[in-house]
């Protein structure tokens, strides 16, 4: 009986995953929620069960967290960047699994392991649908706004149907109106017309009066023109007569070359007065003058260099 209750024993803790055979190394980490995580649950990794979940405690004094005791193979090294991950299967199932990594400083027995929980199917769901969800608000936002410009455009699609209904009435009436004024004003055409035409009848003898005494006006006035043409080319020839004459001075300057030639006389000696002002000012603006022996001198001067400047111009 006591071999079969040790043979339970161990049987029993064998299926809970205690290895009595092996080696192993406590590590702690802690919790927020352990979300219904029990003691004899896989520690994995890669998969793989290298230990199991050997305590589970609640720590009163630091916000109920629950602190986790697992039992791993003594052949596992771990390190400071080792990640316990809480989590769970299809089937609820709880498990943690050892995220390695790199092992740069080594943890000892009984050391604390980073905890991470897994992100569940709902989680990831929950993720997944956030994007969704705001696109759909985003397009039922949208959808809204269309509906509500929907409403406002039916609005004023009534509002104008309701103002075509009275539209018809409104142009029977502007018809009836014009008709009438059409009527009136055709009435005054005429009316206008009947005047008119009396008027031009009456006006009739008057043109031809004012005809008459244009023709007359006319008339009178060529006449008047022709006498007094008639007196200035009778003018004219007794002007021309005169001159045929040769007896006063008109005829005289047109048949004499005299006053010609003496005209031009009186032009050279300007000229040539002119020329000594500008050759010899000093001959009348001096205060006394200068003789008459000068004066001939400088002009006998005045004409050598005029002949020795017309020699060196043949000579060139």
């Amino acid at each position: 009986m006591a071999i079969t209750l040790v043979l339970l024993y161990f049987g029993f803790n064998f299926l809970k995953g205690i290895d009595f055979f092996s080696s192993t190394s406590k590590y702690y980490t802690i919790y927020e929620n352990v979300d219904k995580l029990a003691v004899s649950n896989p520690v994995l990794v890669n998969g793989y069960a290298v230990g199991r979940v050997s305590r589970i405690k609640i720590l009163q004094d630091y916000q109920n967290k629950v602190l986790v005791e697992i039992d791993i193979d003594s052949d596992i090294e771990l390190g400071d960047s080792t990640k316990a991950i809480l989590d769970s299967d299809f089937l609820g199932n709880k498990s943690i699994l050892l995220n390695i990594g790199k092992v740069t400083t080594p943890l000892e027995p009984k050391d604390t392991l980073i905890a991470e929980v897994a992100k569940g199917l709902f989680d990831v769901f929950t993720e997944t649908a956030e994007p969704v969800t705001e696109n759909l608000q985003t397009t039922l936002r949208k959808f809204n706004t269309l509906l509500d410009n929907l409403t406002k455009t039916s609005q004023r699609l009534d509002t104008v149907f309701i103002d075509l209904k009275t539209t018809p009435g409104l142009l029977n009436k502007t018809l009836i109106n014009a008709n009438g004024t059409m009527t009136d004003v055709s009435g005054s055409l005429k009316s206008v017309a009947g005047d008119l035409s009396t008027t031009l009848t009456q006006l009739k003898p008057t043109l031809e009066n004012f005809k008459v005494l244009s023709d007359s006006l006319k008339r009178l006035q060529l006449n008047q023109t022709l006498n007094k043409t008639q007196q200035t080319i009778g003018k004219l020839n007794e002007t021309l007569g005169k001159l045929n004459k040769g007896d006063n001075t008109a005829s005289k300057l047109l048949t004499e070359d005299s006053l010609y030639v003496n005209l031009n006389k009186v032009l050279k000696g300007l000229d040539s007065l002119s020329y000594h002002l500008n050759r010899y000012p000093k001959h009348f603006v001096g205060p006394l003058g200068k003789s008459h022996r000068k004066v001939m001198r400088d002009l006998k001067k005045d004409e050598e260099e005029r002949k020795k400047a017309g020699q060196k111009k043949k000579s060139n």
